[in-house]
Order: structure tokens, then sequence, then C-alpha cells
């Protein structure tokens, strides 16, 4: 038996050994191979005008895939266990490089915010990876310090701390969509995670004062959050941006003109590839599309909860806790980028997950994934005994 399975192709010994989630697989490759459909038609133009090659970011896109294909598997192959004990380490593996692209001559500047620091064939948005990291510390916190997040304020002030440590360094690159995220998806956590709601109240005011104070301190982060309320007052200046996007969207109407065939994202429209792919993805697949698209967001985040309520009930809390911040942080990134399209939402820089250009977004996505389908994989495992026990009793 042992040598059968030693002479098994790869993928089937994979299938043999991993009690793999295949809702949750096909949902992800389904926004990824769309993701790389849509992005060879949103960036045709720029690819050729920046390299002469119509597919230079579809290739670098195929390339992190890969990367995040590697990723997802280190990620699937190592216990939760593991991730719960090392959740401290990655903490600290998060705040450093948070504070290593800040460092003159490390970090790497892109339209007037350092956000990058150089690997060989990519430029890693650190934000990406500090973020996962900071989300598994905070999930193996709420296991460790259930008693006091529940009963006693310093409990909800000791990750708060943290956090707002990391959205301080986020704000320092600057990266103020990326510290929202953060700040929602944690605060969720820890409300789920029993958190009082006087604590939660109490920060939460906190959070919203501290954003307004940003925004109305710094005239470049007021001038982005107030331009989406009327981008036709300065359509060539401040509003360009959205109201191309706004133009795209409508140009789709109900079917869309066409896979291909969309002309804002020519000239018109910046950051089609990236910021804006939903946009070129309404004008070519018009409103119906869209609906589909978005509707495989929600069914991904439909799978990814019930995982997470299967941890739960199998009392499991460190999984169940880290599958609801996963989810949580997917859900509200795919909202922001969608709302940031449609003109609800003031532009953020965030990407589509699993669909716009963002290398380290879909390595790290992918890493995501990984863990997920670890923490079905275990799941299944650990039902089975209970299950032929539960069976003895009866009989």
């Amino acid at each position: 038996m042992t040598v059968k399975s030693a002479t098994m192709p790869f993928p089937a010994r994979l299938r043999t050994e991993f009690k793999l989630d295949p809702v949750l697989l096909t949902i992800v490759m389904t926004l990824l191979l769309g993701g790389f459909v849509i992005l060879a038609s949103a960036s045709i133009t720029i690819s050729d005008k920046v390299s002469g090659d119509p597919f230079y970011y579809v290739e670098r896109q195929l390339l992190a895939a890969v990367i995040g294909a590697a990723a997802g598997l280190f990620c699937l192959v190592v216990p939760m266990r593991v991730w719960q004990s090392v959740s401290p380490l990655l903490l600290l593996v998060g705040l450093a490089l948070l504070c290593v692209v800040l460092i003159p001559g490390v970090g790497y500047e892109v339209n007037g915010s350092t956000r990058w620091v150089r690997l060989g064939v990519m430029n890693l948005q650190v934000s990406e990876p500090a973020r996962l990291c900071l989300l598994v510390y905070l999930a193996g916190y709420v296991v460790r310090q259930q008693k006091a997040l529940r009963e006693r304020f310093v409990g909800f002030l000791r990750p708060m701390l943290v956090l707002s440590l990391g959205c301080a360094l986020l704000l320092a690159e600057p990266d103020f969509g990326a510290a929202i995220v953060l700040t929602a998806t944690a605060l969720a956590m820890l409300f789920v995670a029993g958190a009082r709601i006087r604590d939660f109240l109490l920060f939460f005011s906190a959070t919203l004062v501290a954003i307004v104070l940003l925004a109305v301190t710094s005239p470049y982060r007021m001038k982005r959050l107030t331009g989406f309320l009327d981008p036709w007052a300065d359509p060539f200046d401040s509003g360009f941006q959205l109201t191309q996007s706004l133009i795209a969207i409508g140009r789709g109407e109900w079917f869309g003109v066409g896979l291909g065939d969309g002309v804002q994202k020519l000239f018109y429209l910046p950051e089609a590839h990236t910021d804006f792919v939903f946009a070129v993805f309404a004008e070519e697949f018009g409103l119906l599309g869209s609906l589909l698209l978005i509707a495989l967001f929600l069914a991904l985040l439909w799978r990814i909860f019930g995982i997470a309520k299967r941890a739960a009930d199998a009392e499991r809390f460190f999984e169940a806790y880290l599958a609801m911040g996963l989810g949580t942080w997917l859900g509200l990134q795919a909202f922001i980028n969608v709302g940031v399209n449609m003109g609800l939402l003031p532009t953020k820089g965030l990407t589509l997950p699993l669909i716009s250009y963002g290398r380290s977004s879909l390595i790290v996505t992918m890493a995501a994934i990984g863990l997920l389908l670890r923490i079905h994989h275990e799941l299944v495992v650990d039902a089975r005994p209970v299950n032929r026990k539960r069976r003895g009793r009866r009989k």
C-alpha cells in the first residue's frame, strides 16, 4: 500500500492525503482563471506601451500565481497547531516588515507611497503579508486570552495597542486603505470572540475620531475622501478617475460590449488593470456579468464563514477565528474595491482579490486559501473517529 502511494502522481497523492474542500477550490479557481482573462483584456494596451509585449502584466501575474500556489501548498501542509504556536513570532515578523519598508534605501517608492521592497524578480508590498501575520497573531491571542478579553478592559486593550502600532506604520507609508481593512477585520474578530460591547464601542468610536482627524489634517486625504461625492464637479482632475470608471460601467448596460471591446481601458481609465479592473469587467460583461462576479465573491464568503462555523462547532477556536478573519478581510477588500469603482466609496488603492493585477496581493491571498484548506482538512480528518465512536455507542 505504501509503495503504491509512493508511485502515485503528485496531484493524485495530494487528493488522497489531503481532504480538500471542492466547493472552495472551484470558486477560487473560477475567480483566478477568470481574473487572468479580464486582466489580459484590461492590461493589453498599457502592457504594449510599457514593454512592447501585450501580455506583459499577464505573464508577471502568472508567475505570482505559481509562487502563490507554492505558498498555499506550504500553508496546507503545516498543521494548524504549528500556526497557533508561532503566532506571537508572526506578530514580530509582520511588524518588522512594516518597519523595514520605511528604512531609506530599502523601501521602494511608487506614486508618492513607500510600500514595496525589491525582492529579485518582483516588488513585495509588505502590507499584504504583514496583515496576514497580524491576523494569525490575533486569532492566537483571542484563544489564549479569551477570559481576559471577555471580562477585563486590559484584555481588549492589548491587541488594540498592537493593532494601533501596525496601523501607524501603514499610515507612515502611507497606505490608508490597508490600515482601514486591518482595523475593521481585527475589530470584527474581537467582536465575534466575545469582547464586551462597551469596550468595542469605545475603541470603535476612537477609531472613527482618528480617521476623521487624519482626513481633516491632510489635504491630500481630504481631497480623495470628498472627491467621490461629486466627481463631475472636477472631471478632469480630482474626479477624472471616477468619472471614467462610471462611464465604463454605464457603457456596459445589461450584457456588456463584449470581451476585449471596451474602450475606457485604452486611453481614458487610469489603473485599469489594478484598482479599476471591475470597471473594465462591467463595461465588457455588463450588469449581468457584474452580478455574477459579485455572486462568486458572496459564495466564497459563504464557504469561508461555513468553515469558520464548523470549526467553532468542533471547538477548534483558533481555526474558527482565523477563518472568520480571513473571510472578513477578503470580503471587505472586495466590497471596498467594487464600491470605489461604482463611486460609493472614496478611492483607497485596494485590489480586487484574485482578479486585479497585484502580485503581492495574489500570493498572500493564495496563502490564505491554503490556510483555509488546511482548516477544512483537519476538520474532516478529526471528525472521522468521533463519528465512529458515536456509531459504536448507538450499537
